[in-house]
């Protein structure tokens, strides 16, 4: 029989596969399924202090509208604040309540003392660790690449001093240097990363010419990349990996485990085929496994990676020019002729 525990964020797990933040978790029903699927943890959905401030815009403006239309009208409601991430909390804390297995927040802010702020009270609801989605989109061309990097590492080293639980940090892939930027995390004392970011990107609907607003799903296609990042970073990081992005079915898992990921986030699959399926990939993982003679993850986690592979060219560029120079015979062998 074989043994599926894996270490994340030191948290002993019972499997690698971790179902990342997304509306399913919302539902407490939901929840429940997650769990009795099998799934070793959950990331609850992200808090964005850009949402909260918006909101509370939108109320101000709401109560505020009619305001002053005569002399004797100064308001017509009483001061009436924003409940500000007080509603999130709530359900981030009945979350917790909900299931057994580890419950992970995420947060995204702006400032730093609002992230500090925001950690600790989604510490206070007794979550068992903390997910920084770095998630920033530049909007001005004077700010340069190293000082959004001091900042985030800054506003890491801020929160680790400040809260007790383990600290992970999600990221996009869009950074000069990837691997850069996780050392510099790892002296800041990161509990893990979570590789990649996926950013949802504006849309036009030329009929109305308009914005719109899209949400699509991960392709398998996309789990490339943070594969490539964490063959490259087994071995060479003290905090945990964590792939996240295009994983799909249990052969992505297995990809990711033996390039030397410690566990995966996955979404998009259960959208397309349940929650359920978390069964599904994690017996097929098992099957694997026993199939190629591992007892444990251990035995073969990071056997395909840049540190453990005979030919450790192949996550350089070097793959790239290989690909160039034998792309015929590479599609003919995949009938692609």
């Amino acid at each position: 029989m074989t043994n599926m525990k894996t270490t994340y964020l030191g948290l002993e797990l019972e499997n690698p596969l971790i179902v990342g933040a997304c509306n399913l978790v919302n539902d407490l029903d939901n929840l429940k399924k997650i769990e009795d699927a099998g799934a070793s943890a959950i990331v609850y959905k992200s808090l964005f202090e850009e949402q909260i401030q918006l909101e509370r815009m939108e109320m101000e403006d709401s109560l505020n509208e009619y305001e002053e239309r005569h002399a004797e009208m100064i308001s017509l409601f009483p001061h009436i604040e924003h409940a500000g991430p007080k509603e999130h909390l709530t359900k981030l804390q009945l979350a917790k309540e909900t299931v057994k297995i580890p419950v992970i927040a995420s947060l995204n802010c702006i400032f730093q003392d609002t992230w500090l702020e925001y950690a600790r009270l989604l510490q206070q609801t007794g979550v068992d660790a903390l997910e920084l989605n770095f998630y920033f989109i530049p909007r001005d061309a004077k700010l340069d690449g190293k000082t959004i990097n001091d900042q985030q590492v800054e506003v890491l080293k801020y929160i680790k001093k400040h809260i007790d639980i383990p600290v992970s940090v999600k990221l996009s892939p869009f950074y000069a240097n990837p691997l850069n930027i996780i050392s510099n995390m790892d002296e800041a004392g990161a509990d893990g990363y979570v590789l990649f970011n996926r950013f949802l990107q504006p849309d036009i609907d030329i009929k109305t010419e308009k914005h719109v607003n899209t949400l699509t799903s991960s392709h398998q296609e996309e789990n490339k990349l943070p594969l490539r990042f964490a063959g490259l970073l087994y071995g060479h990081t003290s905090g945990s990996i964590c792939c996240s992005g295009g994983i799909h079915t249990s052969e992505d898992i297995i990809k990711m485990l033996l390039a030397g990921a410690d566990a995966v986030q996955v979404v998009s699959t259960l959208y397309k085929n349940k929650i359920g399926y978390i069964a599904t990939l994690l017996r097929e993982l098992s099957s694997w496994m026993e199939e190629n003679g591992y007892k444990t993850i251990k035995d073969f986690k990071g056997k395909l990676s840049h540190k453990n592979v005979h030919n450790p060219l192949i996550y350089k560029r070097a793959q790239y020019i290989d690909l160039l120079i034998n792309s015929g015979e590479i599609f003919k062998n995949n009938s692609l002729r």
